[in-house]
């Protein structure tokens, strides 16, 4: 996807919101969010539908507004797409969603944060009241990977806000995906004698980290998310034991409750209420989502949820270019 010059350049706008429902959050992260918003050429926001970017583990919002090499960022994307007539104008928002742990998976926490809350009360609100967009019916959520689970659970628990999703290559099937990283993050810990506080104080004293070290922080930041324990250093108590890797049942059990596998069984009457579902992934994805993506296809077929399935040839990295399936499927769906 290389950049069309000739596409008429939509403008990206940088707000910031001062969040209230993050206040006092567990880990201490910053309450100042920044959302950058893309409003497409032509237009100031006013009646256009609002598509909003939920971004993987290790990023916020605005790495998908930032200058990229050999290819298209998000809005430069949605400039060519929109160009084409492929897609019909929206904005797109990038709300800032980092933590100190890493990442997010846009759920409440009671160690990571009030995440769910801040989009839905507060990010979107915020951004549909500056620029006139979006609103009821008119709201879609999108995303790869931690943001891609995140757009999955969103129309899981909130078709009454969004009414549009799409998740690339999202986190489902924990089993698959969780339980067989677990050794290689009680590996990573055992290099400080299993001290989750010694290691992650480390972490943050490092002046270069590895690629191993981000996915030992990943897995205490799903401990912090999905089974958060407030009397344990930043909330991270790991489902396993230390010595053995064998299973804690009850603590496993908080974990599966937040798995889309799960939730669909219970959620799935809500996703007929959507406008468009849109679900990827990679046929050799390095993470094993695409058992889960299969899994959560066959689901929603068994319960009569009509949806948009698709697997490509690619691996987990590097597939933003997905969206040139999805974007103008959710854009065209909110404006009907």
């Amino acid at each position: 996807m290389k950049r069309d010059s000739s596409a008429p350049t939509g403008a990206v706008k940088r707000m910031t919101l001062e969040s209230i429902v993050l206040k006092g959050n567990f880990l201490g992260d910053p309450t100042a969010r920044i959302i950058d918003v893309y409003i497409p050429a032509g237009h100031d926001g006013r009646a256009l539908p609002l598509l909003v970017d939920l971004v993987g583990f290790t990023a916020g919002g605005p790495v998908h507004t930032n200058w990229r090499n050999f290819t298209e960022n998000v809005p430069e994307q949605a400039d060519r797409l929109i160009a084409t007539g492929a897609m019909p104008p929206c904005v797109i928002a990038f709300p800032d969603c980092f933590t100190r742990l890493g990442g997010n998976q846009y759920i409440n926490s009671a160690a990571m944060g009030r995440w769910a809350d801040f989009l839905i009360e507060e990010a979107v609100p915020f951004v549909e009241h500056a620029l006139g967009c979006g609103g009821a019916g008119r709201r879609g959520v999108f995303g790869k990977s931690s943001g891609g689970y995140g757009a999955m659970v969103h129309a899981l628990l909130f078709p009454h806000f969004w009414s549009a999703s799409a998740c690339h290559s999202g986190d489902m099937g924990f089993e698959l995906l969780h339980f067989l990283d677990m050794p290689r993050t009680l590996r990573g810990l055992a290099k400080e004698g299993g001290d989750i506080e010694r290691w992650l104080e480390n972490f943050f004293a490092k002046p270069k980290v590895k690629d191993d070290d981000v996915h030992v922080l990943m897995m205490l930041a799903m401990c912090a998310t999905y089974d958060p324990d407030l009397s344990a250093y930043m909330g991270v108590r790991l489902p396993v034991d230390l010595k053995t890797c064998e299973l804690i049942p009850e603590r496993w059990a908080n974990w599966m409750k937040w798995d889309p596998l799960t939730l669909v069984e219970t959620h799935h009457a809500g996703l007929k209420k959507l406008k468009a579902l849109f679900i990827d992934c990679g046929d050799v994805d390095q993470y094993n989502l695409v058992y889960g993506a299969r899994r959560m296809h066959r689901a929603l077929e068994r319960h009569g949820v009509t949806h948009f399935y698709e697997e490509f040839s690619d691996d987990h990295t590097g597939i933003d270019y997905r969206m040139d399936r999805s974007l103008p499927l959710l854009a065209k769906a909110l404006i009907v």
